[in-house]
């Protein structure tokens, strides 16, 4: 048995070779534009801080590390295409011809509901969530967040979004390889309401609001996941077929 996965585990460790390789040469690339990456990140809690506020670092090294961790996040977007197109060939094996084809709508798609998560967690949840947090208290303690804890804050967050939305497009793979299916879904949809709002809760801020910004996507792209797996696995198809006949 072991030795029919040794083909296998040989081309995923070739897959995540070149996908780390890709991420560490775009690393060294962003590190050089960190500045404006990381102004670009800060945009959506400066409108929220009090005037004559401003951001500071609370350790020697923590905008050196800080940079790093901007420049790594930076590196793993532009990578996306890249990670998809690698996911892609090593699920192409269990693939039919016509199927394989489908690699580029595959990278496409997968880099493009990332971005719309990430940039749904940047415009919409990151402002309303630092509004709630840096408002509450305000009128006792002076506001001045750590730089550090905020980008690391703000990259699980954005992280968390675009991969949630990715739910439809993971939905998809598996369904062509015959892994899943619109009724396994639907079955375990009670237990993924429960699953959304706990990962919701964990990755927003502590207000009502941020936590049903980031269910009530996951939930409707659940729904859409049910339909995709419904149209694309392979035995949904042959079960007609059969029924037809």
């Amino acid at each position: 048995m072991f030795e029919d996965l040794k083909p296998h585990i040989a081309d995923l460790r070739k897959r995540l070779v070149i996908s780390a390789i890709t991420v560490v040469v775009m690393f060294f690339v962003c590190f050089s534009f960190y500045e404006p990456i990381l102004n670009w990140m800060m945009v959506p809690v400066e409108s929220a801080l009090p005037k004559n506020s401003q951001m500071v670092a609370v350790e020697i090294q923590e905008t050196f590390f800080t940079a790093l961790q901007v420049a790594f996040f930076s590196a793993f977007i532009i990578s996306l295409p890249v990670i998809f197109w690698q996911m892609w060939l090593f699920f192409a094996p269990g693939l039919y011809d016509h199927e394989k084809k489908l690699v580029v709508p595959f990278v496409l798609s997968g880099t493009i509901m990332f971005l719309i998560g990430a940039a749904f967690a940047y415009y919409v949840v990151v402002p309303i969530g630092f509004d709630f947090l840096i408002a509450f208290g305000s009128t006792v303690v002076t506001v001045l967040p750590s730089i550090g804890k905020y980008v690391d804050f703000f990259t699980k967050l954005l992280f968390g979004f675009g991969i949630a939305f990715e739910l439809p497009v993971i939905t998809f793979l598996l369904a062509k390889v015959g892994l899943v299916n619109d009724k396994m879904l639907k079955d375990f949809f009670r237990y993924a309401i429960v699953i959304i709002f706990i990962v919701a809760a964990i990755l927003t801020p502590p207000d009502v609001l941020s936590q049903l910004l980031m269910a009530a996507p996951l939930l409707l792209l659940y729904g859409l996941s049910i339909y995709v797996a419904k149209v694309f696995n392979p035995a949904v198809k042959e079960d007609d077929e059969d029924e037809e006949e």
